[in-house]
């Protein structure tokens, strides 16, 4: 009895449920590069080509294990463009007895292919995805014991669990969470590694130029490609972040800095989300580290946080709120993504650096993505589809089960406070204390009021007088809106003419 057993993009790991008892001899492995996915949104030049490289280079790997592997190229003149179109031929020209497959990542993908069955009239079998430390249904069980869902109580369970950075039942240091260790500005003369990158090979150079013949209308640049596109690539930038930039990953992680859109991030969130590597043994790398006298307590546990956290907390998140969550809009934002969210030409510097360095490299870091591009969203009252629909297309770690519930439920609290316990809005203080954007902007960090002011610092205080009625209860903003009371009537009446302005100019695709 042969099985058709079907590997998404985002699933590159020989460890996969897809795989488990495979007949090397029997059993078919099809892998396609699909229109229909790479278009669904308009995907980042670059995150296509990484991800059609990372496949080629997957199944080339899995054929030489003697699998038999049917991949389908983009411009195969057969292709018919989508994941049914492909299993449909394959089935039709191999008669498989059942199709396997790993759970996809995307509920839309999910309820797909549990139609597939009755539309091809072969058993389809959906295995758990395995990579994750918390299945969906573990999640629910932990969610449905709790009044108010909260990361942190997850987190501690989670390191429990996996017996990480713990010692005698209780949080190495003595403390579970050492975030308030984590958030120094930068200062000048840091040293910050150089970024992992590997020279595109035979492979990623023919993927690059089918990316650049088929997608050359998508966002971002596709040169120059850096990316890890094999294991033994991606558990080199493990090795390197470990060795380099772990050591003050938890002081700086925060922080921002022009012409250093990697500073001391790990950028394993590409090849964790792929399949690449799997996050225990990113975690227990960093553990080691520690253990060794080689990176502080702060700077571990705040990585390792990340990884069994929130990473496996918002995946948790996904799978127990669709499809109700990607419509959720407390706010009832409706306004246009401004056009300058795609060619960065606006005079705010924070948002054109990060807009420039999401176009070149398809990546930004956490902070640059909620407190600076996020941040403007949530104030300036953005429609949620449009906010979620440019964070999925515009980075490569970006995939719907991680990207909808940071962006709707982290940046835009449009889910009422579901995911966080507070929107995450600030003014320009944040940013000048935080970055060095400030110095090369157009506008005055230090200017309160008028038209050479800071739009972040009026726009913050008239997101919190537009939403008094949803947020004014809430203790963790009761002390901004007692500042926000006191102010006289002459400069709330400013904050809402000068906000009014700015608004008014997105519109006209002006800043």
């Amino acid at each position: 009895m042969n099985t058709l057993r079907l590997i998404f993009a985002d699933q590159l790991s020989e460890s996969v449920s897809s795989l488990e008892g495979c007949n090397h001899a029997d059993d078919i492995i099809l892998m396609c590069e699909v229109r229909e996915e790479a278009t669904h949104v308009k995907h980042h030049q670059k995150k296509i080509a990484f991800l059609f490289s990372a496949m080629r280079h997957f199944a080339q790997s899995l054929s030489g294990q003697g699998y038999r592997v049917i991949y389908v190229r983009l411009d195969d003149p057969d292709n018919t463009g989508s994941f049914r179109g492909e299993v449909k031929r394959c089935a039709a020209k191999y008669n498989p007895a059942q199709i396997v497959l790993t759970h996809p990542g995307e509920y839309r993908v999910l309820q797909e292919v549990r139609t597939w069955s009755s539309v091809l009239g072969i058993p389809v079998e959906i295995r758990p995805d395995q990579r994750f430390l918390c299945t969906p249904e573990a999640f629910a069980h932990w969610a449905g014991r709790r009044k108010q869902l909260r990361m942190e109580y997850f987190y501690r369970e989670m390191r429990q669990q996996y017996d990480i950075l713990m010692a005698d039942g209780a949080p190495v240091g003595g403390k579970w969470n050492y975030d308030a260790d984590n958030r120094k500005p930068p200062k000048t003369g840091l040293q910050i590694p150089a970024n992992s990158t590997f020279p595109p090979d035979e492979i990623t150079t023919e993927v690059m130029q089918l990316v650049s013949q088929h997608f050359s209308s998508h966002f971002g640049r596709l040169e120059p490609f850096c990316f890890a596109v094999t294991r033994k690539q991606a558990l080199t930038v493990l090795e390197q972040f470990i060795q380099q930039r772990l050591v003050c990953f938890g002081d700086y992680q925060d922080a921002m800095l022009e012409g250093e859109p990697w500073m001391f991030h790990s950028h394993l969130s590409f090849y964790l989300n792929v399949g690449l590597l799997l996050p225990l043994e990113c975690v227990k790398a960093a553990e080691d580290a520690y253990t060794q006298g080689k990176a502080p307590l702060n700077a571990v546990e705040g990585f390792i946080r990340q990884i069994i956290g929130w990473r496996e907390y918002v995946r948790g998140i996904y799978w127990l709120n669709m499809p109700e969550y990607a419509s959720l809009n407390y706010f009832e934002a409706s306004r246009d993504l401004p056009d300058f969210y795609w060619h960065g030409d606006t005079k705010m510097n924070c948002l054109r650096q990060c807009i420039q360095e999401t176009s070149n490299n398809a990546y930004a870091h956490h902070i640059q993505r909620l407190m600076v591009l996020g941040n403007f969203a949530l104030l300036t009252g953005i429609d949620p589809k449009q906010v979620n629909e440019w964070f999925l297309a515009v980075y490569a770690d970006a995939f719907e089960w991680v990207e909808l519930p940071n962006v709707s439920g982290m940046i835009l609290f449009a889910d009422g406070g579901y995911l966080a316990s507070k929107p995450y809005a600030a003014g320009g203080s944040y940013i000048h204390k935080m970055s060095d954007y400030c110095k090369n902007c157009r506008y005055q960090v230090t200017r309160k009021s008028g038209p050479d002011a800071c739009p972040f610092h009026y726009l913050y205080w008239d997101f919190l007088a537009r939403n008094r009625d949803k947020l004014s209860t809430n203790p963790r903003l009761g002390m901004m809106y007692s500042t926000y009371h006191r102010m006289n009537d002459d400069k709330k009446a400013a904050i809402r003419e000068e906000s009014a302005l700015f608004l008014l100019s997105l519109e006209h695709h002006r800043d």
